[in-house]
């Protein structure tokens, strides 16, 4: 049997464990998972692009476990009623292929997605950074504000929309949050002025430039989010040849991220290697630092393992068969249930 779970069985988890500690778990299971980056066998997600959007199945394993997740992004979809981001992934068991996990993955990707930001900014901000601008209020905003209020004490968040009917929506579920102040600003550039962390998240599919070189302040550390496929930018190319640029997996960051503006030799640094001690994360309080986050599927990886433990934790999910149940497993026709010879089948078809 295969363990489903949806929508509502991941909104238990949050509202059993809380988001704090729903944010806790799953930045520790991004950390020792990315800790063993030489571990899996990797790619670059594939891709399907169409004028309004892409869809996108992203792949990977180790040698005991098998994830995959099915994602789209297509902004327009708000229009219709729809996500911009909608999800489901499936956790396998590698040694005999068999389905253990089949789960929703669009909560759980704004989820996953704020871990990792928060992942990072451990290792590249500013230790007492203290506020951050958010521009971009739309679905994934609430996540990025709560993981790094809880996770890394940022207690004034300064926000920015082009729709204000965004920002009065995050106003909304976030106000009445002890310790945490909300600014809603009219522009990009009231937004980043003196912040510790600014964090983009919009979901344009254009070559935008939110951020310029004139918005930049020494020792920021800027978590860009929003841009995520090929022609999707969210930063002026100046921006990245101020800072330092980390990156998840270089050859999908390559062609998917905001460095994908730049030359092929523009310097990166993949954030394992950070994790890891090999390469020097933040030099100095005046670095600029940027995290380069297109998403990548060692993270919902992590997710995936997170939601099969808490299931189990929590007695969440169904039970359903995927995969028939055979008492002689070469006996797949039997599934059907057709219990007429042969003879009288093909008597009946004729």
């Amino acid at each position: 049997m295969t363990t489903l779970l949806n929508t509502q069985d991941v909104a238990r988890m949050a509202q059993t464990l809380g988001m704090a500690e729903l944010f806790k778990r799953m930045v520790g299971y991004l950390e020792a998972d990315y800790l063993r980056w030489n571990e899996f066998d990797k790619c670059a997600r594939v891709a399907s692009h169409s004028p309004d959007g892409v869809i996108e199945l992203m792949p990977i394993a180790d040698a005991s476990l098998y994830s995959f997740k099915y994602v789209n992004g297509h902004p327009k979809n708000t229009r219709a009623g729809l996500p911009t981001v909608m999800a489901v992934g499936l956790l396998a068991d590698v040694a005999t292929g068999r389905p253990e996990l089949l789960s929703e993955l669009t909560l759980s990707t704004a989820i996953r997605t704020a871990a990792t930001s928060v992942m990072a900014a451990k290792q590249l901000a500013r230790k007492n950074a203290r506020s951050m601008a958010l521009i971009g209020n739309g679905a994934q905003s609430e996540f990025q504000a709560l993981a790094f209020h809880h996770l890394l004490g940022i207690n004034e968040i300064r926000l920015f929309d082009i729709d204000p009917a965004a920002t009065a929506k995050l106003q909304r579920h976030l106000s009445a949050l002890p310790g945490l102040r909300l600014i809603a600003c009219k522009s990009t550039a009231e937004a980043v002025r003196g912040a510790d962390i600014v964090t983009t998240v919009t979901a344009d599919k254009t070559n935008a430039t939110i951020l310029t070189p004139e918005m930049i302040e020494p020792g920021m550390h800027i978590n860009g989010v929003g841009g995520d496929c090929p022609g999707k930018t969210e930063m002026h190319r100046g921006v990245l040849e101020m800072a330092s640029v980390f990156v998840e997996f270089e050859p999908q960051s390559r062609i998917e991220g905001d460095v994908q503006q730049m030359p092929a030799d523009f310097p990166v640094t993949e954030f394992w290697r950070v994790l890891k001690g090999l390469s020097t994360g933040r030099a100095s309080e005046q670095e600029i630092t940027f995290f380069d986050s297109v998403g990548f599927a060692l993270e919902d990886y992590s997710m995936l393992r997170l939601l099969r433990d808490l299931a189990r934790e929590l007695g969440l999910g169904q039970d359903v068969s995927l995969i028939p149940q055979m008492a002689d497993p070469k006996d797949l026709f039997g599934q059907l249930g057709l219990s007429q010879p042969a003879a009288a089948l093909a008597q009946a078809a004729a």
